[in-house]
């Protein structure tokens, strides 16, 4: 059976409010998104009673589904050394997964904070940190019915799929959300990184990448091969969603992000992903 495909809004993150990005890319066909979780697009603090039925009202019209909210965590941190930030972030992802609740959304992914300044904190003290920090956030969505993906993302202490793995072992009751991008721009390889988590993934984000400026481009331009991801995730016999995420800015004049998408949908396609 072909995998089905997601889209996510993040084209649309300075430019449509999370409601108007999912009828937005409704209009391409899509009826499985990914929502970004970050102000204005989408901030559950700032959505009222009102804003919420909406959203339910079009999802259940249109026969539609949020499949997995995503927090980019631009401006805090699970792993900060100040426990007040900690705190701080920890109270917004609790916020994120009672709105996935209120959505029927059954995932939400995490990922530590940025790393590689001048001088950071010991790993082992951002690794405590980051546990801590994610074992609350894990309690919180276990009440709620909701499951916590971690991410591998490079700019992170923690970018590989071994990272993952231990990061999982640590937290307890979590899975991963795999980003092929990701994998691929740090050098992994892509297939053993996907064999090796196995049944540990639980959401899947592609999209492509120059090998030399980390980017989330369309398929067909850079360092992503879909055919690898393919076979590797049938070897592991995956049958959830895959994440089409693509991050041009649908503000920026030169940026085409729907014709990105439906070209890296089309590349999906022909390696065994669902068509349009």
């Amino acid at each position: 059976m072909a995998l089905e495909v997601a889209a996510s809004t993040f084209p649309y993150l300075y430019s449509r409010t999370g409601l108007d990005s999912l009828r937005q890319l409704k209009g391409l066909g899509y009826s499985k998104f990914e929502l970004m979780i970050f102000p204005p697009h989408c901030w559950p603090s700032e959505l009222t009673d009102a804003d919420i039925k909406e959203y339910k009202a079009w999802l259940d019209g249109e026969g539609a589904a949020i499949t997995s909210f995503c927090y980019p965590l631009i401006d805090n941190n699970p792993n900060a050394p100040d426990r007040l930030m900690r705190e701080y972030t920890i109270d917004r992802y609790r916020e994120a997964i009672d709105l996935s609740a209120e959505l029927s959304c059954p995932y939400v992914v995490m990922i530590p904070g940025a790393y590689g300044g001048l001088i950071d904190p010991p790993k082992p003290w951002l690794d405590d940190w980051f546990v801590e920090s994610a074992q609350k956030v894990v309690e919180h969505a276990k009440s709620a019915g909701i499951r916590i993906l971690l991410e591998n993302v490079p700019f992170t202490h923690r970018p590989t799929a071994q990272d993952m793995k231990e990061l999982c072992d640590r937290i307890g009751d979590i899975g991963v959300n795999l980003d092929i991008c990701n994998s691929a721009y740090i050098k992994e390889d892509v297939g053993a990184a996907i064999r090796m988590l196995g049944d540990l993934i639980e959401n899947v984000h592609i999209s492509d990448s120059p090998a030399d400026v980390f980017k989330h481009e369309a398929l067909g331009t850079g360092i992503v091969d879909p055919g690898e991801a393919m076979q590797a995730l049938q070897d592991i016999g995956y049958d959830k969603m895959t994440v089409l995420e693509i991050i041009a800015d649908a503000n920026d004049p030169a940026a085409d992000p729907e014709g990105d998408i439906r070209k890296s949908h089309a590349i999906l396609a022909d390696h065994g992903w669902a068509a349009l």
